[in-house]
């Protein structure tokens, strides 16, 4: 399971841990990824995604899975959440 957002692609990134003596090692700073359920209205079904916390909050803000994936970018998407997005796109065509 690789630590990457499924909505956003935030990832992993790398820096330093910083001692009191100015010593500098190197660190990982993951983000904080929770397992949620979120319903699409379009489609009428929900879907469990593995996303960081802040695009939860992003998701909440924009109103719903569908309107979130509406205005995202397909290259930050996941392929799992790429084909949620053509979807909804169908369904609200139709």
């Amino acid at each position: 399971m690789s630590r990457r957002c499924e909505l956003t692609g935030k990832g992993p990134m790398s820096g330093n841990n910083v001692s009191h003596a100015n010593n500098k090692t190197k660190r990982r700073f993951l983000p904080n990824l929770v397992d949620v359920t979120l319903a699409s209205e379009t489609l009428g079904r929900s879907y469990k995604l593995r996303i960081s916390a802040s695009a939860l909050r992003s998701v909440d803000h924009r109103g719903g899975l569908d309107a979130f994936l509406a205005k995202a970018k397909d290259a930050d998407l996941s392929d799992r959440a790429l084909t949620i997005k053509k979807e909804i796109v169908k369904a609200a065509a139709a």
